[in-house]
């Protein structure tokens, strides 16, 4: 993402991508430091919890790497170069918890080096942003089995 960051944050489905057994397909980032110390953590609107920048790969983008450079900037106000593809992570949520809000997922998530910080982002008001160790984000991501398998597929230095 280059030249003037968008301020709005795109919303609806209309313009999701799914995979070829009906499920959504989902962009996200393992956003790392340029160290690799450490990694940043959105405030999920959801739950509360801590949670990776990720969401919806849509028709217009080329790529999922787009789509997740896109959904860091909009979620957590910064700007990252992809390292690494981290591959794809099966969604692993019982049938029950699964709903027409929040359907079966394939997630492909990317290692990314943060370049920059802004003080504004598009979701500014709705989520806070924390820079974390790997032992903390283990934490904060243990209810979230697909965020975890992301950061451990990482390259973040564990210590």
């Amino acid at each position: 993402m280059s030249g003037k960051m968008n301020m709005e944050s795109r919303t609806g489905r209309e313009n999701q991508r799914f995979g070829t057994k009906g499920e959504r397909l989902v962009a996200g980032v393992v956003p790392l430091s340029a160290d690799k110390t450490r990694v940043l953590l959105i405030q999920s609107t959801r739950r509360g919890g801590w949670v990776l920048p990720k969401g919806g790969w849509e028709l217009d983008e080329e790529t999922a790497a787009e789509a997740a450079c896109r959904e860091a900037w909009e979620e957590a106000g910064v700007i990252c170069t992809v390292e690494a593809d981290l591959g794809h992570i099966p969604d692993t949520r019982p049938t029950s918890a699964l709903t027409q809000n929040a359907p079966k997922a394939s997630y492909q998530f990317f290692e990314c080096i943060v370049k920059e910080e802004k003080p504004e982002w598009p979701e500014m008001g709705k989520r806070k942003r924390q820079w974390v160790s790997y032992t903390e984000a283990v934490k904060a991501l243990d209810p979230r089995p697909e965020l975890l398998e992301a950061l451990k597929l990482s390259s973040i230095k564990r210590s």
